[in-house]
């Protein structure tokens, strides 16, 4: 699993380097993010705990961006409403509650060690600074944060504008950029579950996932 490989699942070309053997990937033929090539999937019920953990956790996301983005489309077909503002303002606190806290903790625990397993293994770029999947999971973290923070701040936006047409430019454009958030991280949780869970259960002893879980109840 080198940067290559995840960028061959990448439809919209967010990441630096392009396709496999130099070949470019077209934003417009999306079903590869969704069947990577030479992938030797790990099963849930296989993995650590530690893992599957992170797998339970992601599969509770895909329900809270499934309902996230059908309050998108509402809003987008019928108007804003009091009990979309609700479900808008459910997302964002479980972002906040649950996505961060969730990524922080693979970022500090799993990431360190995998990286380096992946160097070790030859799983890496072959730039001047070996750059592995990793770098590109906590980019996404980022960016996810990044993303949210503009949608709540073009919907704030929003509706202090005094102008209706602006203020409907606005918000179309702060749901726009919610269709993104839920795109981003729709791919990078298949990512994980998919490819880097699947090369850490390869790289990574069960008494080194024993440690990063005691690491973390000893957090909480």
């Amino acid at each position: 699993m080198n940067t290559q490989t995840l960028n061959q699942i990448d439809p919209l070309g967010k990441q630096p380097e392009r396709g496999m053997e130099g070949n470019d990937i077209s934003p417009m033929d999306p079903p590869e993010a969704y069947a990577p090539p030479a992938v030797n999937r790990v099963s849930h019920e296989a993995m650590h705990p530690f893992l599957r953990k992170f797998g339970e956790e992601h599969a509770l996301f895909m329900e809270e961006l499934k309902l996230f983005e059908e309050t998108i489309l509402s809003i987008q077909e019928t108007g804003f409403t009091k009990e979309l503002d609700g479900k808008l303002r459910h997302f964002f606190h479980f972002f906040d509650s649950d996505f961060v806290p969730h990524s922080q903790i693979e970022e500090t625990t799993l990431f360190p060690l995998l990286h380096k397993r992946l160097i070790a293994d030859g799983e890496h770029s072959k730039s001047e600074v070996p750059t592995t999947a990793i770098d590109l999971m906590k980019s996404d973290h980022l960016k996810a944060v990044q993303l949210a923070a503009v949608i709540l701040n073009f919907l704030g936006l929003a509706f202090r504008l005094p102008d209706e047409k602006s203020r409907l430019i606005v918000l179309d454009t702060a749901l726009e950029q919610g269709k993104n958030l839920v795109e981003l991280l729709r791919l990078h949780i298949f990512r994980e579950d998919n490819i880097v869970f699947s090369s850490a259960h390869r790289l990574i002893s069960g008494n080194e996932f024993d440690q990063m879980k005691l690491s973390v109840w000893n957090r909480t």
